[in-house]
C-alpha cells in the first residue's frame, strides 16, 4: 500500500466518517421519533452501535498506520483489537439473530408483540452484548498464552487465527478452542434465525396476499442485513483459510475489510430506505435544514 497510501488514507476516511455518520443519524431519528420507540428499534440501535463499535475498532488505527512510517503495533495493541474485532463480528451477529426473534413474533403473534418483546427486551439486549463479550475473552486468554517468534502478519489489521500462525509454541489447544468456542457460537444462532424464518414462512403461506406482503416487508431489510453480513464473514473466511495469494492484494484487501465496512455502512441505509416511518423522518430532517439554509441566505441577502 506504501505507494498509494495517501489515496487508501483518503477512501478509509470517507469510509469512516459516513459510518459515523449514517449511524448516528439513524440513533438519533429513532430517539427523537416517539413512534419508532418499540422493540425493533431498539435493536436497530443497538447494531447501529455495534456498526460504530467495529469500524472504531479498525478504521482509526488503520488510518494512523497509513500516515505512519513505521507498520509496527504493539503485542498487547494487537491483542486488543483483535478482542474488539471479533466480539464485534460476533455481537452483529447475535443482535441479527435476535432481531429475527423480533420479526417471528411480530408476525407470529401480532396481538401479543408488544407484552412478550417489551417483557424480554433489556434481558435480549443484555445477552447479546454480554454473551459474545465473555465468550470470546475465554478464547483471547488461550491465545495470551502463547509464544510468538515471527512478527510479519499480512493483514491491516490484527485477527487471532492470524495471531496463533505466528506462534512458536504449540497451538493445538488454542486452536481446538477456537474451534469449539466458534461452534458452540454459531449454531444456536443459526438456529434461531432458521426457526424463526422457518414458520414466518409457513405464515405466510397461509395467510391472505395482503398480509403476505406486509410480513415480507418488515422481513426484506433484516434478510438483506443477514446476507449482507454472511457474505463478509464468507470473504474474510476464504481469504484468511485458504491460499490466494495469486489474487492481488487489493482484491484481497477488500476481501478482508468487507465485513468490518460494508454491514455498518449499509444496515442505516437498507433500514433508512426501507422502513417507511424512518423515511419520512429522515425526509422532514433534511427538508427542514435545508429550509432554514435557505432563510438564513435570504435573510442576509437583505440585510445586505
Amino acid at each position: 500500500m506504501e505507494d498509494l497510501k495517501l489515496v487508501y488514507f483518503c477512501i478509509f476516511l470517507i469510509t469512516y466518517v459516513t459510518i459515523v455518520a449514517e449511524n448516528v443519524v439513524l440513533i438519533g431519528v429513532v430517539y427523537c421519533e416517539k413512534t419508532l420507540h418499540e422493540p425493533m428499534f431498539f435493536l436497530l440501535c443497538n447494531l447501529a452501535v455495534n456498526g460504530l463499535y467495529g469500524s472504531t475498532a479498525l478504521l482509526p488505527a488503520l488510518l494512523s498506520n497509513l500516515l505512519s512510517h513505521s507498520y509496527e503495533i504493539s503485542l498487547p495493541f494487537c491483542q486488543t483489537q483483535i478482542y474488539a474485532v471479533h466480539t464485534y463480528a460476533m455481537t452483529e451477529f447475535t443482535i441479527l439473530a435476535a432481531m429475527s426473534y423480533d420479526r417471528y413474533v411480530a408476525i407470529c403473534y401480532p396481538l401479543l408483540y408488544r407484552t412478550i418483546m417489551s417483557q424480554k427486551l433489556v434481558k435480549v439486549i443484555v445477552f447479546t452484548w454480554l454473551y459474545p463479550m465473555l465468550a470470546f475473552l475465554i478464547v483471547l486468554i488461550f491465545t495470551l498464552r502463547l509464544q510468538f517468534c515471527e512478527r510479519t502478519m499480512e493483514k491491516v489489521y490484527c485477527m487471532n487465527y492470524a495471531l496463533v500462525k505466528l506462534a512458536c509454541s504449540d497451538t493445538s489447544v488454542a486452536n481446538i478452542v477456537g474451534l469449539v468456542s466458534v461452534a458452540l457460537y454459531l449454531l444456536p444462532q443459526i438456529f434461531i434465525i432458521f426457526y424463526t424464518y422457518v414458520h414466518i414462512l409457513r405464515i405466510c403461506v397461509l395467510s391472505f396476499s395482503k398480509s403476505k406482503l406486509k410480513a415480507l416487508r418488515t422481513c426484506t431489510p433484516h434478510l438483506l442485513a443477514i446476507t449482507n453480513y454472511s457474505i463478509g464473514c464468507f470473504l474474510e473466511i476464504a481469504q484468511s483459510r485458504f491460499n490466494i495469494k495469486h489474487l492481488p492484494y487489493q482484491i484481497r484487501l477488500f476481501l478482508s475489510l468487507y465485513f468490518l465496512i460494508f454491514p455498518p455502512i449499509f444496515n442505516p441505509v437498507i433500514y433508512g430506505l426501507s422502513i417507511q416511518v424512518i423515511k419520512d423522518r429522515l425526509v422532514r430532517l433534511f427538508t427542514k435544514k435545508s429550509r432554514q439554509v435557505t432563510n438564513n441566505v435570504a435573510r442576509r441577502a437583505v440585510g445586505a
